[in-house]
């Protein structure tokens, strides 16, 4: 990647490759702040030569953050987005995203130049939009936005997949959009808003076992031409199923362009769509993207751009040596263990354990 777009151009020293070391390395071992990842990582100087790299200034990485692009960063996160789900798609398996975004506060000094402008009333930061692949729960996309952008405006360049299945919120309520996952042979569930304006086509038959739970499943059209102030260009006909929900008054109301499968499994798989709520609180909890080494919007990116990477990672270590452990357990192992090499270690033991063998052989008794 930096190669490709001759990003160390000007770099005498601490090129890419150290910068991404560095910043996985602050990850993978929880370091609070620059001095802490500085004092760790230099403590262990008999190791970075097998890295490809050496021991770093504070300094010259507070500058890095704060001056790099982060486009080198995002690169490299695509691309291992890419082989995590490989293996997923060589075996077969239904594919199903999921697709949501998370803010991250950014408030305070420094922080206020660059993000006052695009905060809402609610939020001020960035947005991390993300496309979740939901079997082995892994990013597949991300983007970053202001604050301020719409959510439904960066769903609009998410690569679509044919025969995929795209689970999203009725925050992405945008009926030409549906009809771009359509037209790229992809199917989604979401929810209505309550205020669409909808023409009953036609009523499933909803069978016994399941009346208790599903109040209706029809399909339907769209009674207006226009939305948003656009054409609708969603013709084609929907489903509208209608699911009770015990804990409020009102159902779920699901549209979906599946056709096919029931009303149940609708159900089920806009149900899954909460792994991706459960994957930010996961990424927030474990690794650093609360607190921040830089304050600029390069130093912000970059960050989080680590912390992806090193969850997929992660992720890779596990798939590729098909662990049984979570990915917590994977993360605290991996953490104990950042500068040990299991193989050069086991070597180094049993050549210790023959040398021992061979002075006993050679070393007369003496009593």
């Amino acid at each position: 990647m930096v190669n490709r777009h001759n990003a160390d151009k000007y770099c005498k020293k601490f090129g890419h490759w150290d910068h991404l070391i560095a910043m996985v390395y602050g990850q993978l071992s929880g370091s609070s702040g620059l001095r802490p990842l500085v004092a760790g990582f230099n403590s262990h100087t008999a190791h970075h030569y097998h890295l490809g790299t050496g021991s770093i200034k504070r300094a010259t990485l507070a500058d890095a953050n704060e001056k790099r692009s982060d486009l080198v960063f995002g690169k490299v996160a695509n691309w291992l987005m890419g082989q995590v789900s490989r293996a997923i798609r060589k075996e077969g398996k239904e594919l199903m995203f999921l697709l949501d975004s998370t803010s991250v506060t950014l408030k305070g000094r420094q922080f206020d130049r660059w993000t006052v402008v695009n905060r809402t009333r609610n939020t001020q930061g960035l947005k991390l939009h993300m496309l979740l692949d939901a079997l082995n729960e892994t990013p597949a996309w991300s983007h970053f936005s202001a604050a301020n952008v719409n959510d439904v405006e960066l769903a609009r360049q998410v690569p679509l997949t044919k025969d995929a299945l795209y689970v999203f919120d009725k925050g992405y309520c945008d009926y030409n959009w549906w009809h771009l996952i359509d037209s790229a042979g992809a199917r989604f569930v979401t929810r209505f808003k309550s205020n669409a304006a909808l023409l009953p086509v036609e009523e499933n038959v909803i069978p016994e076992n399941t009346q208790g739970t599903v109040l209706s499943d029809r399909v339907v059209q769209f009674k207006s031409r226009q939305a948003g102030g656009r054409a609708n260009l969603y013709k084609k006909p929907l489903r509208c199923v209608a699911i009770v929900r015990p804990d409020k008054g009102t159902p779920l109301v699901l549209a979906t362009n599946d056709m096919t499968s029931s009303a149940l499994d609708i159900a089920q798989r806009y149900k899954e769509r909460w792994a991706i709520e459960l994957f930010f609180k996961w990424i927030k909890q474990h690794l650093r993207i609360k607190t921040f080494f830089g304050r600029s919007e390069n130093a912000v990116r970059i960050q989080i751009l680590a912390a992806l990477i090193s969850y997929l990672l992660v992720a890779l270590y596990k798939q590729r040596h098909a662990l049984q452990e979570s990915l917590w357990e994977c993360l605290c192992v991996i953490s104990a263990t950042l500068f040990q090499r299991k193989k050069t270690e086991a070597s180094w033991h049993r050549r210790r354990q023959e040398e021992r063998r061979i002075a006993t052989q050679i070393q007369p008794c003496l009593f």
